[in-house]
């Protein structure tokens, strides 16, 4: 299974298994008077859009290259992630404004089962977080990353709205609104997973350099190549979920040009053979300076 095979099999498990969850988690709330569990519906739901624009994202940038596009279309990817940290924050926005308004609106207690639905969707959301993320690396896919996070992100939530329940309840009366104390937690801590998510994307946009493990791995393989004396520059930008590299590789100054550019490709293949991540990668050929 291809890696883009592979993340968009994991943006429909997302998108299924928030469906569900936002509909458990809005009955719940409803019916359990839990405005935690209502917030945290509210976040799943945005959850749900924001793995729809995943999936469109991975779509799209993994369309090979064309006349306009001549590095494909894997700068797409990044900005998806954008949209996504947009849904993130308008949800918590949203949270945040709930929960104010209602630590001021005498409510009854949250029923006791909530706990348990709590402490389903808990481990539920946590599952699947280092489901996606391991799915992300594998991948090398941003977007996807970003949704996994939209998981850890709901597992906190879920987390805050269980103690938040947990004390309304063995603290009784007097205590209501700490569920809706809870609720304002998570909806600040939404914000600040936000930036984390954004920034990596940010990095990618601006060709920022976070590769120094892809690097290794190609001097590694360009060293294995008959001709190749060593390799000095290598840039690398992200597109998608790959890498594009310009090379500058050593060969004997004596050799004819044909037979340089002769090595250049047999090195252009062999890592595009052994790092199946690369995509474009443009070789320059160095004269051996002794």
């Amino acid at each position: 299974m291809s890696n883009q095979d592979k993340a968009i099999a994991t943006t429909y498990f997302s998108i299924i298994g928030n469906t569900v969850l936002a509909v458990v988690k809005g009955l719940a709330g409803v019916f359990g008077n839990s405005y935690a569990l209502i917030a945290d519906a509210i976040e799943s739901t945005a959850d749900i859009f924001a793995s729809l624009l995943v999936w469109f994202g991975i779509k799209y940038s993994s369309r090979p290259a064309d006349e306009n596009h001549p590095y494909g279309h894997g700068r797409a990817e990044p900005l998806i992630t954008f949209l996504v940290v947009v849904f993130l924050i308008t949800s918590a926005t949203i949270i945040a404004y709930k929960s104010i308004l209602n630590i001021g609106t005498p409510h009854d207690l949250p029923a006791p089962w909530t706990l348990i639905v709590l402490g389903v969707i808990i481990s539920w959301k946590e599952y699947s977080y280092r489901l996606v993320l391991q799915k992300s690396v594998e991948a090398n896919s941003t977007s996807l990353k970003a949704d996994a996070w939209h998981h850890r992100a709901d597992a906190i939530t879920s987390v805050a709205a269980f103690i938040g329940v947990s004390v309304a309840l063995f603290l009784g009366k007097g205590y209501e609104a700490a569920d809706d104390w809870a609720a304002l937690f998570a909806a600040g801590f939404i914000i600040y997973n936000s930036y984390l998510i954004f920034r990596p994307a940010l990095g990618e946009i601006m060709d920022e350099h976070l590769y120094d493990d892809v690097i290794e791995n190609i001097r590694l393989e360009a060293a294995k190549v008959e001709g190749i004396m060593g390799t000095e520059k290598c840039f690398i930008r992200k597109s998608g979920m790959k890498f594009h590299v310009d090379l500058h590789a050593i060969v004997d100054a004596d050799i004819s040009v044909k037979k340089g550019h002769q090595l250049a490709h047999i090195l252009k293949d062999t890592l595009r053979k052994e790092i199946p991540q690369l995509g474009h990668v443009l070789i320059h050929i160095e004269p051996d300076d002794e």
